[in-house]
């Protein structure tokens, strides 16, 4: 048994955010699925949208940041987050990420996305998660108060309630997890004062992303089994510009060309944006993914086509270097040539839900970032608010800890049992199903969505989940088994949301309900007692 004052799971950037602004007067267990940098953050081209000109205003952020939620952004929650924007880009400036600068003034070079009235987005040319990431990583790494287990994937949290069959009690808390060395295939047990769910998001549960493999939907999925609610699950941002190429994995064509004048285009070269929207090119996520979906079905075409090459060579390799050198390697020169680009799903707007402090319905338990819902991002995300939230909320929680009392704990925990479990006979098993579940949510469950197609999907959600939950009750527990435990969970929080809301708002477009209601309401999911009863069951 390993034992820590905070117990940290997930590498993204909230999750280094929150171990480092600890770690000054706690010991930190910073838990990650593979290597430090395997995260969404790691691949975020964009920036930080924070309000840093003084042309911008906290309230211009914060009607952007409602204006694309769709009406269902919380507006303390939005007040509070851009509130905070400045502060963080300045702790970031002290931690010495590079930044771009204006050349003749030296100040953050500002750009503009899609959503937003005024140039705010800071940024590290176009791959600033990278920038933002390594420096973190670096700092994490030297710290004597944070311990780094990398390649290592948590199974369950521990809690009083359901892990010590402490029933009499009115409360209940984690004290832990349960983790999986990846390369030893042994059991962890973790015992923390304090636990943190930075997991990241959902989105390999489709069959076409712009995440990391590791983006399962482990922490949403964790904290669903221990009681806590989750909201918003059918808010699934589908980013308009994934690169279509066969050998481009989830390589994603920052929002940030656009903003800099890039163009979509039919294979005719005719524009078709403003069709759509007033701001053309420049309208949120949610509306460019469903116009270049509705031209591709339309015309039976496979994608469409991304034109910066009207400007000049010497900005775009200045400007958009990654992706200048990545569509080269491809063979695609975007000096001279149109980006193929399909819509592929990018970000969960939901989670499990929050407060101020990242506290969720379990005590001793917090969530912060894609993993949470924090009200901030409503029915649709505005373009970089998502790494805002995770420098604000990772602060939020870090300084919650530390002014809480913490409450002793004398219970020993118990350590994984497998004594009644053999070793899987056929992984292939688990390889079809996880096929099968991402196929089928890419084509009933994606951009557009029907009531029979929603109801299909669940049947079949159902029929993988008992065949699954037959192998993790029999077999000893590996890293696929555990990820597609974990898919099938999100993937029925997704759909069960999806057919909740009879109405068409933000990233949720039902042919059957395709005008937004008068009231806008969160969906809220709360776990029933069949999951708890079922997951107390296992062999394990």
């Amino acid at each position: 048994m390993l034992t820590c004052d905070v117990l940290i799971i997930g590498s993204g950037l909230a999750g280094l955010t929150a171990a480092l602004k600890l770690a000054d007067h706690k010991k930190v267990l910073l838990v990650s699925k593979r290597k430090i940098a395997d995260s969404s953050s790691q691949w975020a081209q964009g920036g930080v949208a924070a309000v840093i000109s003084d042309e911008d205003s906290i309230e211009s952020h914060v009607k952007d940041t409602e204006f694309v939620g769709g009406g269902l952004t919380d507006p303390k929650v939005a007040t509070f987050v851009a509130s905070h924007g400045k502060e963080s880009i300045q702790w970031l400036n002290e931690l010495n990420v590079a930044f771009s600068r204006d050349e003749t003034s030296n100040q953050f070079h500002l750009t503009k996305e899609g959503g937003h009235s005024h140039r705010r987005v800071v940024h590290a040319k176009d791959a600033t998660g990278k920038a933002i990431q390594s420096t973190l990583t670096d700092k994490v790494k030297i710290h004597p108060n944070i311990t780094i287990l990398e390649n290592h994937i948590a199974i369950d949290l521990i809690t009083e309630k359901k892990s010590l069959k402490i029933t009499q009690i009115k409360s209940n808390r984690c004290l832990g997890a349960y983790v999986l060395n990846n390369k030893t295939s042994k059991v962890i047990t973790i015992a923390a004062k304090e636990t943190i769910l930075a997991a990241g998001g959902v989105s390999k549960v489709y069959l076409y992303t712009t995440n990391p493999d590791v983006s399962t939907g482990d922490g949403v999925a964790m904290a669903w089994r221990v009681g806590c609610r989750v909201a918003n699950m059918e808010f699934i941002q589908f980013h308009p510009t994934c690169l279509f190429h066969p050998k481009a994995k989830s390589f994603l064509i920052s929002e940030i060309v656009r903003g800099e004048g890039g163009l979509l285009k039919l294979p005719d070269g005719s524009r078709f944006m403003d069709q759509y929207d007033a701001r053309a090119e420049l309208a949120s996520r949610d509306i460019v993914a469903r116009a270049i979906d509705f031209e591709m079905k339309k015309r039976g075409i496979d994608c469409v086509y991304l034109d910066i090459s009207h400007k000049s060579p010497d900005f775009i390799k200045s400007q958009f270097p990654n992706i200048y050198a990545r569509c080269l390697e491809l063979g695609i020169d975007m000096t001279k040539e149109w980006m193929p680009v399909v819509p592929a799903a990018h970000y969960s707007c939901g989670g499990v839900m929050t407060n101020l402090f990242g506290q969720t319905d379990l005590s001793n338990l917090y969530a912060i970032g894609e993993t949470a819902y924090t009200g901030l991002h409503g029915a649709n995300r505005l373009a970089s608010n998502s790494l805002l939230e995770c420098l604000v909320f990772g602060n939020a929680v870090a300084t919650h800890i530390l002014q809480s009392p913490v409450k002793p704990s004398s219970f020993d925990l118990p350590h994984w049992d497998e004594s009644r479990v053999t070793d899987a006979d056929e992984e292939i098993l688990i390889t079809h199903t996880w096929n099968e579940l991402r196929r089928f949510m890419w084509n009933y469950v994606g951009i557009v969505r029907t009531n029979k197609r929603l109801s299909r999907a669940l049947h079949r959600i159902h029929m993988l989940r008992d065949e699954v939950h037959e192998f993790y009750t029999n077999f000893k527990v590996s890293h696929n088994l555990i990820e597609l435990r974990n898919l099938l969970q999100v993937a029925e929080l997704i759909v069960k949301s999806a057919i909740a809301r009879h109405e068409s708002r933000g990233l949720h477009f039902s042919r059957d309900y395709p005008k937004p209601l008068k009231v806008a309401k969160p969906t809220i999911l709360t776990p029933s007692n069949f999951y708890s009863l079922l997951d107390q069951n296992h062999g394990h």
